[in-house]
C-alpha cells in the first residue's frame, strides 16, 4: 500500500517532545511491512542545519493561494533512519525559523497561515505524485485541514486524522478562516466553526474518513467533558469513525537490557531484587523498607489521582510502603504532599522536574507503578515501565485491558493488577494483592519476566493501522464502482 504520512514533527528532522519520534517509528514500521511510505513536513532550519547531504532539491515548484495572495515553494526530498522517504516544504518565510511553533513559550502569530500554507502545499504535493497515494495519514491539528482541503478537492483517497492529543485544537480567529480559500459553508457547526472562532482539528476530525486516537480506551473517554476539551459533542456525533491504536514505543531506546546505567546492577532475576532495593535507595529513601516500592507519575493522570494516592498512603505506610511521586504537582496539592511527606518521613520522596535517567532509574527499581485516575494513564509511560519491570497497580477503565493484560487469581498468567472504584479500599486493595504476589519470588520474577517481554513495540500499532488503511480504501472503491 503506498501511504503518504503529513506530519509537523518527525525526529531526527523535527520535534518538540515524543510526537516526532512516534511519527518515525510509526513510518519505519509501515514500511517494514511491506508498504511505500512517504512523509511530507516543513522544511525547517533545523533540517536545513542538518546538512545538505539530508535533503536535495526535486525541481518541483509550485504555488498556493493564501487568502488575497499566493505563496509558491520548493519541495525538497531526504531519507528518514529506515529508508522511509521524506518530502520537505520549502517556504522560509514560514518554517526558516528558531522554533516550530513559536518561541520563548509564545506562539507565532502567523501559525494559522503556517499551517494553513503547509495542508495546501500537501494536497498540491499529492496531485503530483506518480501513482498516487492510497491514503493519507495527517497528524494532529498542525496537519488538520489536509482532510478539509482533501474532501473540497474530491479527492478520491481516503483520509485518516491522528489525534495524539485534544489539547491543542489549532484555534484561530475568524479571520484566518479566509487563508483558507475555502467556500464560506465550511465556516459553520458542520465546518470549522467554533463558537465563532475557526478550530482546525475540529475540521479534520469532521471531514476525515477515520480519526485515530491513542488507544482504545481514548475511544469512549474523548466523548466525556473531562477529557473531550470541548470537543466531546463533536466526537460523540462522529463516533463511527473513531478508532483507538495504542502507539508503540522506541524499544531501542528503553531497554534495561542495554541501559549501561543499568546493566551491571540487573544482571539476573535472582539478584534483581537486591539490586532494585539498592537503587530505590539512591533515589532519595534513608532506608529500603521491605515493603513494596511504589512510583506515581504525576503527568499521568489528573489532580484527583495523586489525592486518592496521599490518601490511600497513611494506610499503606503501614505495610512498609514506600512512595515516590515523580512530575509537578498542581499548586494546591503542595501543602498536601509536604505535609505527607512530613507525616511519614523517609517513606515519601518527590521530584518535580524528572529527567528521563531518574525515569529510567525509578522505573527499574520500584516494584509498581500506581496511576489511580481513570482518565490520564498514558499507555506510553505503562509500557516504558513494564519494559523496566515496574508492575501497573492501575484503576480499570476503557481499552486498558489490551495494553495490560490483567493478572489472574494466582499470578500465573497476566501482568497489571487493576482495582474497579475510585476510593481508598479500592487502591489499597489493589496494592495489597501486588505486594502478596510480591513474596513469592516464583511468583514475583514470572510476573515481572512477563511484563519485561511484552511486545511493546510499533509492529503491532502498525498492523492496526494498516487495518484501518485498507479498509478505507476497499470501502471507497466499493463507492466508486456503485
Amino acid at each position: 500500500m503506498k501511504i503518504l504520512i503529513a506530519t509537523s514533527e518527525l525526529a531526527p528532522f523535527a520535534g518538540s517532545d515524543a510526537f516526532g519520534g512516534a511519527v518515525a517509528a510509526m513510518a519505519t514500521e509501515l514500511q517494514a511491512r511491506g508498504n511505500e511510505v512517504s512523509v511530507v513536513l516543513p522544511f525547517y532550519r533545523s533540517v536545513r542545519e542538518l546538512g545538505a547531504s539530508k535533503s536535495k532539491k526535486t525541481g518541483v515548484k509550485f504555488s498556493v493561494p493564501l487568502g488575497n495572495g499566493r505563496y509558491s515553494c520548493e519541495i525538497r526530498e531526504g531519507r528518514a533512519p529506515g529508508g522511509v522517504q521524506v518530502f520537505f516544504v520549502d517556504r522560509d518565510e514560514f518554517f526558516d525559523r528558531s522554533g516550530l511553533y513559536g518561541v520563548d513559550d509564545r506562539d507565532y502569530q502567523d501559525n494559522a497561515a503556517r499551517f494553513t500554507f503547509f495542508s495546501k502545499a500537501v494536497i498540491e504535493l499529492v496531485r503530483r505524485m506518480e501513482p498516487s497515494p492510497e491514503v493519507i495519514h495527517a497528524c494532529n491539528w498542525q496537519s488538520a485541514l489536509v482532510p478539509v482541503l482533501a474532501a473540497e478537492a474530491k479527492l478520491a483517497i481516503p483520509t485518516v486524522l491522528g489525534a495524539q492529543s485534544l489539547e491543542f485544537q489549532g484555534n484561530f480567529w475568524s479571520y484566518d478562516f479566509g487563508l483558507t480559500n475555502l467556500p464560506g459553508s465550511y465556516f459553520s457547526a458542520r465546518g470549522l466553526e467554533y463558537y465563532g472562532s475557526m478550530n482546525m482539528l475540529k475540521g479534520g476530525i469532521l471531514l476525515a474518513d477515520s480519526v485515530v486516537l491513542p488507544g482504545p480506551r481514548f475511544v469512549s473517554e474523548v466523548q466525556t467533558p473531562v477529557a473531550g476539551c470541548g470537543l466531546e459533542l463533536v466526537m460523540r456525533e462522529n463516533a463511527t469513525k473513531l478508532e483507538g491504536v495504542t502507539p508503540g514505543m522506541a524499544v531501542a531506546e528503553w531497554n534495561p537490557a542495554t541501559d549501561k546505567a543499568l546493566t551491571k546492577r540487573f544482571k539476573s532475576a535472582d539478584s534483581r531484587a537486591v539490586s532494585r532495593r539498592a537503587e530505590w535507595q539512591k533515589l532519595g529513601f534513608a532506608n529500603a523498607s521491605h515493603g513494596p516500592a511504589l512510583l506515581l507519575p504525576t503527568a499521568a493522570m489528573l489532580s484527583d489521582g495523586l489525592d486518592l494516592a496521599l490518601a490511600a498512603f497513611d494506610r499503606l505506610v503501614e505495610g512498609g510502603a514506600q512512595l515516590l511521586i515523580l512530575g509537578a504537582e498542581h499548586p494546591e496539592q503542595t501543602e498536601a504532599i509536604e505535609f505527607a511527606a512530613r507525616k511519614h518521613q523517609g517513606a515519601l520522596v518527590r521530584m518535580s522536574n524528572p529527567d528521563d535517567g531518574i525515569l529510567r532509574r525509578a522505573m527499574a527499581s520500584a516494584d509498581a507503578i500506581v496511576l489511580p485516575s481513570a482518565v490520564q494513564p498514558d499507555a506510553k509511560i505503562l509500557l516504558q515501565a513494564m519494559r523496566y519491570g515496574a508492575v501497573p497497580v492501575a484503576i480499570a477503565c476503557g481499552g486498558i485491558h489490551r495494553v495490560v493484560p490483567p493478572i489472574d487469581k494466582n499470578g500465573a498468567e497476566g501482568i497489571g493488577f487493576f482495582f474497579y472504584e475510585s476510593s481508598v479500599d479500592a487502591l489499597v486493595g489493589a496494592v495489597r494483592a501486588m505486594d502478596a504476589a510480591r513474596q513469592s519470588a516464583t511468583v514475583w520474577n514470572a510476573i515481572i519476566s512477563r511484563a519485561i517481554g511484552l511486545d511493546s513495540s510499533w509492529a503491532a500499532s502498525a498492523a492496526s493501522l494498516e487495518g484501518i488503511y485498507s479498509s478505507l480504501v476497499a470501502r471507497k472503491k466499493q463507492r466508486s464502482a456503485a
